[in-house]
């Protein structure tokens, strides 16, 4: 099993490329599903999910391949499925697996997918994904682990799921996406009401767009879909968005250890509420069209902030900012709303030295000068990111075992980190 070995105390100096969005990648390369013609999506960052995803695909039929030529293009041909089923054995590690439900749903009038797994964070229920897909005539059981779905026989006897107007109990990114991506294909409107509104859910809409879908209202609480007949490939090949999620992560960890660092592929208007809590930390932040700069010198201040669906603060965030304020000057207060169970890395940031106590949703860091480096493990993915950001600011060494959550979500981390002065080093075992 893989660690991380960090020698803490280094200012970050120069620049570092931002991947492609885990949180759109999975979603778009699901969306594969809907379409019976070749396609190419670029900006696919090497992630553990990414590869998770394209082993699905292709246990249904599917080819999917990263291009020899750049390796950020993956071609998938999903012309040729000849299994609606998403095995236990592919999907246990990654929650996102329950988006192949709507297109198989949508295209193929049958589904067979199993319970998803992933990091221990809290409940993230799928319940809303098979009320709305009930909601457009499917009919849904879950047995043994499985989620079997039927959509209703039309006029020509053909499965096809109907139009509907769906009003989700809470706002569910994947469940927004999942349910999108079904009604592109149902016969008549469908209307979702409490959508998210994640940069993410925009860039698959515009993606089914570019692929003949008929989409209006992407990025509001209310989203408008009109089925059509068929997808089709896109004639521009569509590239993902940068990963807001990295690159702010990258941005706390300048704020926490000081120095100067651009960041190239990356949007600012992504990021607004987590810029103004770090220019609230002392941090400069500036920006310009596919770039942010963050600079920053000395301890930074303790902010306190309340976590909440887009465009507030992105509970994605939350462990990494948290990190910031274990060496920031004063006291800060983090209210954790989305998920019950995401302080696990609060008792492994105590163990390099942090002050932090939890009541609930409620967390109170009191920032200390500094921490001291220690081993500690890793418990989800953004735990891992907030870990490394506190191994880079600890004095002496710190080990990050159980990394793989880190490889999930980032894209080759300890390699962007030791190309802007960090002294990591990855020890495989």
């Amino acid at each position: 099993m893989d660690k991380l070995l960090i020698r803490g105390g280094r200012a970050l100096q120069g620049e570092v490329t931002i991947s492609g969005a885990k949180n759109a990648a999975l979603p778009e390369l699901c969306a594969a599903l809907l379409c019976p013609e070749p396609f190419t999506l670029r900006n696919v960052p090497r992630l553990q999910d990414v590869a998770t995803t394209l082993k699905v695909l292709r246990h249904m039929g599917a080819s999917a391949e990263r291009s020899p030529e750049r390796d950020s293009d993956v071609h998938i041909d999903a012309s040729r499925i000849n299994s609606t089923e998403a095995p236990y054995e592919l999907v246990k590690t990654m929650r996102a697996s329950i988006l192949v439900l709507g297109p198989l749903l949508a295209r193929f009038g049958t589904a067979r997918v199993s319970l998803p797994g992933g990091c221990a964070i809290g409940s993230r229920p799928v319940d809303q994904h098979i009320k709305g897909m009930q909601a457009m005539g499917a009919e849904i059981s879950v047995e043994h682990g499985f989620i079997n779905a039927l959509a209703p026989l039309n006029a020509a006897g053909q499965r096809r799921l109907r139009g509907a107007r769906i009003t989700t109990d809470m706002v569910t990114v994947t469940g927004t996406e999942n349910l999108m991506m079904a009604a592109a294909l149902a016969e008549g409107e469908t209307i979702l009401e409490n959508a998210a509104q994640e940069p993410e859910i925009p860039d698959l809409a515009e993606m089914l767009i570019g692929m003949g879908a008929k989409i209006e209202g992407h990025g509001t609480h209310r989203i408008r879909i009109q089925g059509v007949p068929a997808l089709h490939a896109p004639q521009v090949p569509h590239c993902i968005i940068p990963d807001r999620i990295e690159a702010g992560t990258f941005l706390c960890a300048v704020a926490a250890t000081g120095g100067d660092v651009v960041l190239q592929n990356a949007r600012a208007d992504h990021l607004d509420a987590v810029i103004d809590k770090l220019h609230e930390a002392g941090a400069t932040v500036t920006s310009g069209d596919g770039w942010i700069r963050v600079q920053a010198a000395g301890r930074p201040k303790a902010v306190s902030f309340r976590t909440s669906e887009y465009p507030a603060f992105p509970t994605d965030m939350q462990a990494q900012f948290m990190a910031v304020n274990c060496i920031a000057e004063g006291t800060a207060k983090i209210s954790e709303t989305i998920f019950e169970n995401r302080f696990m890395h609060v008792s492994e940031l105590m163990r390099l030295g942090a002050k932090i106590e939890t009541d609930g949703h409620m967390a109170v860091v009191q920032g200390v000068p500094r921490l001291s480096g220690a081993m500690v493990m890793a418990t989800d993915l953004r735990a891992s990111a907030s870990l490394v950001i506190a191994g880079l600011v600890a004095e002496g060494e710190t080990k990050v075992d159980r990394i793989y959550h880190l490889d999930r979500g980032y894209d080759r981390m300890e390699a962007k980190l030791r190309a802007i002065g960090a002294d990591i080093e990855r020890i495989s075992q």
